[in-house]
């Protein structure tokens, strides 16, 4: 922040955070939210920040972090791939977040992409306070089969990650309506954006699939019901990662690839690179 005036020029964030590779467990610091005022981009503010950051975590005791780009710089452990699904395609034509495909009318796409007003699978609902500690340990042994995947170790944490709060993050749970156990969590969290040449749609807001467990439905089945209830939720797109299992809905669901990478990284943590399927870690 400029001294003077206490403008704000510059931010980064830092969560503490537990990272499993392989089967070993690290108390890391999950780095986000870097920014920098565009006139100031060639100033070499970045690294001040990273190296204040990096200062203030390793007094707390922690002494590596994971931390994703767009860019790649040495070097990643794992690269994967944005796909989108639309929700609202006349809209999302509209501010040319995508296009009209060849020999397709806009009644035709709105019709191959619209889903129903309710999800097929009974006992949907959104997660309360009294699941988490039900629904924690479950999504830790689902995300044990990945090589390096996240690590939620107590409810304070999963609650602060998971509990619905709108226009930023919802989650829900599959009920068995028999014996009211809970059998599959999927959820996602929401950002908004401007659209800057738009007059008719100044916003578009997207949805990014976030972490899921299914147990007791085909995987396909229980993000079909998550594509629902975004849709539901006033959202334009819903984003995913390659991550995880993730390929495995994409052409039934009519997820499309995007043209966008993003980069995974540890910081003094020194591992082969892995494939996408085999990481467990999504960052906000």
């Amino acid at each position: 922040r400029v001294i003077s005036t206490g403008k704000y020029v510059g931010f980064i964030s830092g969560v503490p955070s537990t990272v499993r590779t392989d089967a070993q467990e690290h108390r890391m610091a999950e780095i986000n939210f870097l920014c920098v005022h565009k006139a100031l981009r060639s100033k070499r503010l970045a690294p001040v920040l990273i190296s204040e950051i990096t200062r203030r975590i390793n007094l707390e005791g922690i002494f590596q972090a994971v931390y994703t780009a767009g860019v790649e710089i040495p070097t990643p452990i794992c690269q994967a791939r944005y796909f989108h699904r639309s929700l609202k395609p006349k809209k999302l034509i509209s501010v040319n977040f995508t296009h009209l495909q060849p020999r397709m009318t806009m009644s035709r796409t709105e019709k191959l992409y619209a889903l129903p007003a309710t999800p097929a699978i009974p006992g949907v609902r959104p997660l309360r306070p009294a699941d988490v500690a039900a629904v924690r340990p479950m999504l830790n042994t689902y995300l044990r089969q990945f090589q390096v995947a996240m690590v939620f170790t107590s409810d304070e944490e999963f609650a602060h990650w998971f509990l619905p709060r709108p226009d930023v993050v919802q989650s829900f749970v599959v009920e068995d309506p028999a014996d009211h156990h809970i059998t599959d969590f999927f959820s996602y969290y929401v950002l908004s954006s401007s659209c800057l040449h738009s007059a008719q749609y100044p916003t578009l807001t997207a949805a990014y699939g976030f972490y899921y467990f299914n147990n007791g439905h085909p995987l396909t089945e229980l993000m079909r019901a998550a594509l629902v209830m975004a849709n539901n939720g006033n959202c334009d797109v819903f984003n995913v990662l390659d991550l995880m299992h993730n390929r495995e809905y994409f052409d039934e669901l009519r997820f499309g690839q995007g043209d966008g990478n993003l980069n995974y990284y540890l910081y003094n943590w020194a591992m082969p690179r892995i494939d996408s399927p085999a990481l467990g870690v999504v960052l906000v």
